[in-house]
């Protein structure tokens, strides 16, 4: 039997963060994505992501996060922070 309940929402508090990510793994990959820095990025942190596998093998993982006051963040960030505080999304 299905009942439609309607909930309220839960409350989101949304804030600016500042992170800090330390990765250390060894990854087989091809030579050539080494010249492109951008397509690095990518690869690693796709390869960071999916897991370890035959070709990656973390060897050392750092996570740091902490909150920043609003005004550290760049107006365009704190436009989207004030969107999101707006929104009926997260209300």
């Amino acid at each position: 039997m299905k009942h439609d309940v309607e909930r309220q929402p839960a409350s989101v508090e949304v804030g600016v963060y500042e992170c800090e990510i330390h990765l250390k793994f060894r990854l087989i990959e091809e030579k050539s994505i080494l010249s492109d820095r951008e397509k690095l990025l990518e690869t690693l942190i796709d390869a960071f992501v999916c897991g370890t596998d035959e070709y990656m093998e973390p060897i050392e993982i750092e996570v740091e996060a902490h909150a920043v006051p609003e005004v550290q963040a760049s107006p365009q960030m704190r436009r989207r922070l004030i969107r999101l505080r707006n929104s009926r999304d997260l209300a």
